[in-house]
């Protein structure tokens, strides 16, 4: 028993100050590498994204967090992938028979696949189109709510019930914003559509929301 620990330390003390040093210098690297690519994402989306002339500072915000959780987790995922196939090199595990055999199975996915890349790319026209950001109510296809949160392949919506809705962006075929440019046209169209469908209101000074709230869904509507 003393022999075998002995050999093993003798082992593992090399292991340590060579493949063990590189792992800890890829992890602290790829902490310092997150935290600085998330500040210059942060900042080049700050930058880069030009202020809509009909939308309030508020929702240009929401845009731009919208766009900056994106970009943060797909970066997040890209770098984790990265450490870990570095990690499993140094500890001795090819990653090349890994590699090619993703390849086959990616290959034999890909019909599968066709429809998570349809729901990418439209996800992406999505948020460079600013159609919706987290926070909107909206109306996608025969469902809607308060978007909650933003993904490339999905958005994530919560009725007025409190059904939380999983849509994937591939299946979005009509987008109903509610809160796009509505603060600043609100009390226009609003008597303009009472006037038309005879709707009662108790009160013209009751919010934008809550007064479209009321007449889509009844005046027992928590929303």
């Amino acid at each position: 028993m003393k022999e075998y620990f002995e050999k093993w330390t003798a082992q593992l003390i090399p292991w340590i100050f060579t493949h063990g040093l590189k792992i800890l210098l890829i992890l602290v690297g790829a902490y310092f590498i997150h935290k600085l690519a998330a500040r210059f994402i942060e900042g080049a989306v700050r930058i880069s994204v030009k202020p809509d002339n009909h939308s309030s500072n508020e929702s240009e915000k929401k845009r731009e967090d919208t766009l900056i959780r994106i970009f943060a987790v797909t970066f997040r995922v890209v770098l984790i992938i990265l450490v870990g196939m570095m990690f499993l090199q140094e500890i001795g595990i090819m990653i090349g028979p890994i590699l090619a055999g993703a390849g086959i199975v990616g290959l034999a996915l890909g019909f599968g696949g066709q429809y998570i890349i349809r729901d990418l790319i439209t996800g992406l026209f999505i948020i460079l189109e600013n159609q919706y950001r987290i926070g909107d109510v909206v109306f996608l296809n025969e469902t809607s709510g308060l978007v909650e949160d933003i993904s490339l392949r999905r958005s994530t919506l919560r009725d007025l019930d409190g059904t939380v809705h999983h849509i994937p962006h591939g299946e979005i075929k009509k987008v109903a914003n509610f809160s796009k440019s509505f603060v600043a046209s609100c009390h226009a169209w609003r008597k303009s559509l009472l006037a038309s469908s005879g709707f009662p209101f108790p009160s013209m000074s009751i919010p934008c929301a809550q007064s479209l709230t009321t007449l889509l869904f009844g005046s027992n509507s928590m929303f």
